[in-house]
């Protein structure tokens, strides 16, 4: 569901880049109601953080992670640290790198731009979320 949800927003149409996309998709899938000014801190993550670092499709997802279980504060939430560290190891295990100027140059078309990475990083993030939703933290 995630996926197909990441790929609606992906559309053109919407005009978001690949970091608000999969909080978008994510918000939607999860019934999460994020404020429209929480998914607008994603404007600045995209490209790389527009300077091509980390990918914004990897970045989205994080901030997903972070959202859905953290109960008050990072420190407080120890299994955000490690399900960060472990999407982050899955995605540049299964993409080859995490930093979307290297991402781009692999994977990048014109016609479907960046879809290879919001596939993987949905697909990533739908595991995580499946194998940790006994520490689910959203309407507790």
């Amino acid at each position: 569901m995630l996926v197909e949800t990441t790929m609606k927003y992906y559309d053109k149409k919407y005009d978001l880049n690949c970091a608000e996309c999969m909080l978008v998709a994510v918000n939607e899938v999860y019934d999460l109601n994020i404020s429209k000014q929480t998914l607008m801190t994603m404007a600045s993550f995209g490209g790389g953080m527009a300077i091509g670092s980390v990918c914004g499709a990897a970045t989205g997802a994080i901030a997903a992670l972070g959202i859905m279980f953290t109960t008050e504060r990072g420190h407080q939430s120890p299994h955000v640290r490690e399900m960060t560290s472990k999407f982050l190891y899955e995605f540049n295990r299964r993409m080859n790198s995490l930093d979307c100027i290297s991402l781009k140059e692999k994977y990048y078309e014109c016609e479907t731009r960046c879809s290879k990475m919001m596939i993987v990083s949905a697909e990533v993030l739908q595991e995580l979320i499946e194998d940790y939703k006994d520490y689910y933290s959203i309407n507790r």
